[in-house]
C-alpha cells in the first residue's frame, strides 16, 4: 500500500514510534493523520506538528475504540490505515496482581481486538484496508523478567497471524511490528536491559522500516535483523533455545522492567 491521500490511524501517538510514524506517514503524503493517545496533550501536539485530528483514548476501552472510530469515519473519512500501536510493560512474574495482567492483557491484545472487530467489516465491505498491529520481539521469543509481557506479546502476533489468514482474501493486509529495544518512554531507564542487548533503535529509523513494509505489504516487520536469527535458533532447537534464555534470566534477572 502507498500511504500517498490515505486516511491514517495511529494509537500511541504522542511520543515515540507512533510519534515518529505520524510524521513518516505527513512526509509520505497522507491525506491525514489521526493523533490518538490516553495522553490528550501529546496527540494534540503531534497532530499540530502534522496539520492532523487528535483524540483522547484510552484503548483498554472497547467503546472509546469504537467511538474514536465512528467519529473518524464519519468527520474525516474511511480509514485506510489503523495502526494499533499503544503498549504497556509490566515488570514481574506469576505473582503479578491480576489487576495488571487484565490492564496488560486489555492494551498489548485486546486493543488490537477491538480495533479489528469494528474495522475489518469497513474496510472489507469497501474492498480492503490496511491494520498494522505493535508486538515486540518479545511476541517471538520471550522476555526476561516480565511473564505479562511476553505472554500479551505472543497472542499479539498470534492475532495478527489469524487476522491475515482469515481475512486476507477479503482485501485486509496485515502487518506485525516486532522490534526489541526502541528509544521511547516505555524503554526509559531501561537502557541495559535484556532487549537492549544489539543495541535501543531511535523511533525514527523504525517508522521508516514500518513504511517500507507497509509499501511491500510484509507482514512480519524486524527492525532489529539479529530477531530472525533467533526465531531460527529457536525452532531448530527448542531446548536448546530454552537453556539460552536461562542464562539471560540469571544475567538480567535484577534489572526490572
Amino acid at each position: 500500500m502507498e500511504i500517498k491521500d490515505k486516511i491514517c490511524v495511529v494509537t500511541g501517538a504522542a511520543s515515540g514510534i507512533g510519534k515518529a510514524l505520524c510524521m513518516a506517514f505527513v512526509k509520505a503524503g497522507a491525506r491525514q493523520v489521526v493523533c490518538v493517545d490516553m495522553n490528550g496533550d501529546g496527540a494534540g501536539e503531534t497532530a499540530e506538528a502534522v496539520g492532523g485530528a487528535a483524540y483522547t483514548v484510552d484503548v483498554a476501552d472497547e467503546a472509546q475504540i469504537k467511538a474514536m472510530i465512528d467519529n473518524v469515519e464519519r468527520d474525516i473519512g474511511p480509514i485506510d490505515l489503523y495502526w494499533s500501536n499503544a503498549g504497556i510493560a509490566v515488570g514481574g512474574g506469576m505473582e503479578t496482581p491480576n489487576s495488571e495482567w487484565q490492564r496488560t492483557w486489555d492494551i498489548n491484545v485486546m486493543a488490537h481486538v477491538w480495533a479489528a472487530r469494528h474495522l475489518v467489516p469497513l474496510m472489507a465491505a469497501r474492498g480492503g484496508g490496511y491494520l498494522l498491529n505493535t508486538a515486540s520481539a518479545a511476541g517471538l521469543l520471550n522476555q526476561i523478567g516480565s511473564a505479562s509481557y511476553g505472554v500479551t506479546k505472543h497472542a499479539a502476533v498470534g492475532l495478527a497471524e489469524w487476522i491475515a489468514l482469515t481475512h486476507g482474501d477479503e482485501g485486509i493486509k496485515v502487518s506485525v511490528l516486532c522490534p526489541q529495544a526502541v528509544r521511547t518512554e516505555m524503554t526509559r531507564g531501561h537502557e541495559d536491559h535484556v532487549a537492549a542487548i544489539n543495541g535501543m533503535m531511535e523511533p525514527e529509523p523504525v517508522a521508516q522500516i514500518c513504511l517500507e513494509a507497509i509499501r511491500e505489504e510484509t507482514f512480519l516487520i524486524l527492525p532489529h535483523e539479529e530477531v530472525r536469527t533467533y526465531m531460527k535458533n529457536k525452532t531448530d532447537d527448542y531446548d536448546r533455545w530454552i537453556g539460552g534464555m536461562r542464562k539471560l534470566n540469571r544475567k538480567f534477572s535484577d534489572k526490572k522492567m
